[in-house]
């Protein structure tokens, strides 16, 4: 499925929504049930809705980061978003910041079927996109 410009963007909120959420019904509606999902561009694959969520859950808690992406590009089925992630520490304080690249496809129910992220540890602060 081709995503618009804007429902590629309202899904890369609903993914942060999600994440932040830790509720497993909300992130399990971002995937379809055979999505293939790798947290290092092509590396670390996880299979499936189920797993995915259960990876998600495994992941940092809420208010220990904060994130924002956007589109960058689609191309067809393809669709691919820029933006940053920065993790804090137990006191608030900035710990790490990373650039990331999402590469997505999505079912014809707008679910995500593959997603691929790459990401970088940034050298300085890459600023906010909001």
């Amino acid at each position: 499925m081709h995503l618009t410009r804007d429902g590629f963007a309202a899904w890369l909120g609903r993914y942060v929504d999600a994440w932040r959420s830790r509720d497993g019904d909300v992130i399990g509606e971002l995937f379809s049930d055979d999505c293939s999902y790798s947290f290092r561009g092509g590396h670390s694959v996880v299979v499936g809705r189920d797993a995915i969520v259960k990876a998600w859950l495994e992941e940092e808690e809420p208010g220990s980061w904060e994130a924002a992406y956007e589109p960058l590009a689609i191309e067809e089925e393809v669709h691919v978003s820029i933006g940053w992630t920065k993790y804090f520490d137990e006191a608030g304080t900035p710990r790490d910041e990373y650039s990331n690249i999402f590469v997505c496809r999505f079912d014809d129910a707008g679910r995500c079927s593959q997603f691929s992220e790459w990401w970088m540890r940034a050298p300085g602060p890459v600023g906010r996109l909001d």
